[in-house]
């Protein structure tokens, strides 16, 4: 976790290229044979901190709000090609990435425990539903959403 101001330009194009680009790749790929098809869902992946705005994470909130705002834009431009573009907004999720993270795990994981009306960590196994939903023929008419997974966390 960095202030703005010490964000390096180079990590800033880094988390920028995985997440927006990565996200924006991933879509050119996919959408022709859903166009095709005349059906298809896409489920991004972006992140509860867009919606609470913590400090010392400026490069990584952007570039999920911009994921976030892809994904209305693109819901707009898909839909009538029968395509479903969604987004999934998980809150702090004990994934291996971030179990790795002692630093993290140790500043951030007891707060935001704190926040939830589920007090509890959450695991990778509790967004299944959620992706299951989106992907399925239950959501054939939700599109441009953000279903935000975080344990009922305040500020979202």
């Amino acid at each position: 976790m960095q202030s703005y101001a010490e964000i390096p330009a180079d990590l800033w194009d880094t988390v920028t290229a995985v997440n927006v680009r990565g996200t924006f790749n991933m879509v050119q790929a996919v959408a022709p044979g859903m166009e095709a098809r005349g059906y298809g869902k896409i489920i991004n992946i972006t992140s509860g901190t867009v919606y609470k705005g913590p400090p010392n994470m400026l490069h990584y909130i952007a570039s999920k709000g911009a994921v976030t705002a892809m994904t209305r834009a693109l819901s707009r431009e898909l839909g009538r090609s029968g395509i479903c573009v969604n987004s999934l907004a998980p809150g702090l999720t004990l994934s291996s990435s971030i179990l790795e993270n002692e630093d993290h795990l140790d500043q951030t994981c007891q707060r935001v425990i704190a926040s939830r009306a589920i007090a509890r960590d959450a695991h990778p196994k509790d967004l299944i539903g959620a992706r299951v939903f989106l992907a399925s023929s239950e959501s054939d008419f939700v599109t441009g959403q953000t279903l935000v997974v975080n344990g009922g966390s305040e500020n979202t």
